[in-house]
């Protein structure tokens, strides 16, 4: 089994190749390690970073809707 990876939950839809261990993966944007997603964010352009905003924004929407969900903390 590859290392501590985080689970694959392909929650968002965002999905790049990424290289552990020596194999390749296709992993959504959720499912990669903070250093993985830090890397992918480094190759976008300003505009790749908006449309991954409203990506992000979607898949949260979707899913708290999804859970009927509502973050009512004070």
């Amino acid at each position: 089994m590859l290392g501590d990876y985080p689970k694959e939950r392909e929650l968002d839809g965002v999905y790049t190749r990424v290289e552990r261990e020596g194999k390749r993966f296709t992993l959504c944007f959720t499912d990669m390690t903070v250093e993985e997603q830090q890397e992918f964010l480094n190759r976008l352009d300003v505009e790749g970073l908006h449309r991954m905003c409203l990506i992000l924004a979607g898949s949260l929407r979707a899913l708290g809707d999804r859970l009927d969900f509502v973050n009512d903390e004070d």
